[in-house]
């Protein structure tokens, strides 16, 4: 199964049945470790919505929703670089943040945030994402939860984009070579 956005063609990757599993499986361990506290998540937009989304409604303890902006990829490459669009308005001293990232490859864009919540002077941050590339990450912060461990390849779908679309697509895709 192939999807065609902008000038590129994508494969069929990753099905939904298996993202749903690994998002259940993120929530059941989250839960385990802090269904005594109510941690803050503090979701990725654009690409962690669907993750996010279907996150919290597999986390069956209390908890706090925020929502941060940020990005670092033109077209298909990331940048190095990453902007801060919508910052982080509610008070988190003191509190459990855990990051809903869609996906971490090089860090960067990790680094950025975890900088601006030092700041804050949060509890306890941890990291939580769906997809992780390993041959890519250049950072030595922890990834704490991790759905789905992927090669170096661009992906689509669940969220994530080429250019703003294929976010919808319930499957995930990866450029087709």
């Amino acid at each position: 199964m192939t999807t065609h956005l902008h000038d590129k063609i994508f494969e069929s990757f990753i099905d939904e049945k298996t993202i749903n599993t690994a998002v259940k499986n993120l929530a059941t361990q989250i839960y385990n470790d802090y269904h005594e506290k109510e941690p803050v998540f503090l979701s990725i937009l654009n690409g962690s919505f669907m993750f996010t989304s279907d996150l919290l409604k597999n986390y069956h303890g209390l908890c706090l929703i925020s929502f941060i902006k940020l990005h670092s990829y033109i077209n298909d490459k990331s940048t190095g670089n990453v902007n801060s669009l919508i910052g982080l308005n509610e008070n988190i001293e003191g509190k459990t943040v855990i990051i809903l990232e869609d996906i971490i490859d090089t860090g960067n864009t990790l680094a950025k945030i975890i900088a601006q919540l030092k700041n804050k002077k949060t509890n306890e941050i941890k990291v939580c994402s769906l997809f992780f590339k390993p041959d890519a990450y250049k950072k030595s912060i922890p990834i704490d939860y991790i759905g789905i461990k992927i090669p170096n390849k661009f992906i689509v779908g669940y969220g994530l984009d080429y250019n703003g679309l294929g976010r919808n697509l319930s499957h995930v895709y990866k450029l087709k070579t």
